[in-house]
C-alpha cells in the first residue's frame, strides 16, 4: 500500500458513534508502522465540489464504481490491518490536485 491507492475501510463517523465500510484515499503509509492516513470517499456527488474537495471518474484504475468525491478535509489516521481490500489506483493527476487541496486545508 502506497500514497495515492484506493482502499476499502470501515471510515468511523465524524462522532465516532459508528462506522461505515467505504472507499479511502492512502494520504501516507508509514512504511515500518501499523497506521495510515486516509481521506474519505464519497459517492455523493454534487454539481460543484466544496473547497476540499475532488471529483474522480470511475475507472478500471482507481477502482470506484461510480463518480465519486474525495472529502481531502476527511482524514483519518487507522491501523493497516483493518484495511479490506485495495481497489485500484488514483490517476496521477488527481493526485497532485489532492496534494493541493491538502496544503490549501492546512496552510502550508
Amino acid at each position: 500500500m502506497r500514497k495515492g491507492t484506493i482502499v476499502l475501510i470501515p471510515f468511523p463517523f465524524t462522532d465516532l458513534s459508528g462506522q461505515k465500510v467505504r472507499p479511502a484515499l492512502v494520504l501516507h503509509d508509514n512504511k515500518g508502522g501499523e497506521d495510515c492516513i486516509v481521506s474519505f470517499i464519497s459517492s455523493r456527488v454534487a454539481e460543484k465540489t466544496g473547497k476540499f474537495e475532488v471529483k474522480a471518474a470511475h475507472s478500471p484504475k482507481n477502482g470506484l464504481k461510480g463518480d465519486s468525491l474525495i472529502k481531502v478535509d476527511k482524514i483519518a489516521t487507522l491501523q493497516k490491518k483493518i484495511v479490506m481490500g485495495e481497489l485500484g489506483m488514483l490517476e496521477s493527476p488527481l493526485l497532485v490536485e489532492v496534494d493541493v487541496k491538502l496544503k490549501k486545508l492546512f496552510g502550508i
